[in-house]
């Protein structure tokens, strides 16, 4: 699974964010980075109490548990709050798979990583660079969007960010747990429901076929969701 969601955010959300971000006190990006990831990890990121890491994070946070695009590809159960890097000077992110756990310290749990979530922060003409590269089952897919837009992929796929080597790169990212571990039932579940999205304006509501097919999205979430 790789989903875009374009404009996330609003450009007027995105400025205000940008303004925020501009005068944050940013960190080396490495203290944050695995054993295996510290020689691999070369950016800049927001402390996770930053008073704009909260804030905009928990912006996100409220986004994107209304959003419909983003609930019906995700089915989010558990999300990890929204973390803030930048890359700049030449730095960059060699390939890594994400931590298959992540502990959320201030609720005192533990979250699966089903899914990376990137928000991209900044417009592709603003940097040279900074291309974000998963490699998947058909290949490497290399993912450069605008300023608003958000990629949604799998946690345990390799991805790496290649390096800027104008401009700044500003991004938010985050994972999730999902109600539905498996990709592929997961995959099958998002296709059914956009695809009723779709025919419903044409059809109507209450067309009984259309009632039946969203019956069978339920039942199969009913089955294959972990509570």
């Amino acid at each position: 699974m790789l989903i875009t969601i374009e404009e996330f955010l609003t450009r007027d959300e995105v400025a205000r964010f940008r303004r925020q971000l501009d005068a944050a006190d940013w960190q080396d990006g490495v203290q944050t980075a695995g054993a295996l990831a510290r020689s691999r990890k070369r950016n800049l990121q927001l402390a996770d109490d930053a008073p704009p890491a909260i804030s905009l994070g928990n912006e996100i946070l409220r986004k994107a548990g209304s959003h419909p695009l983003f609930v019906s590809a995700a089915l989010p159960r558990r999300i990890h709050p929204p973390r803030f890097n930048k890359y700049c000077d030449g730095g960059g992110y060699g390939s890594h798979i994400d931590s298959a756990l992540m502990r959320l310290s201030d609720a005192g749990a533990t979250i699966r990583s089903d899914l990376s979530v990137t928000l991209f922060l900044s417009e592709p003409d603003e940097y040279e660079g900074g291309e974000l590269e998963i490699e998947g089952a058909f290949g490497v897919q290399s993912v450069k969007l605008a300023a608003g837009d958000m990629v949604i992929y799998l946690a345990s796929n390799l991805h790496r960010v290649t390096p800027v080597t104008q401009g700044a790169r500003l991004a938010s990212f985050f994972w999730v747990e999902s109600f539905v571990r498996d990709d592929g039932e997961r995959t099958i579940l998002f296709d059914l429901d956009q695809a009723i999205q779709g025919v419903t304006p044409a059809i109507g509501a209450n067309d009984d076929n259309l009632v039946k097919m969203t019956g069978v999205y339920h039942n199969l979430l009913r089955r294959w969701a972990l509570t």
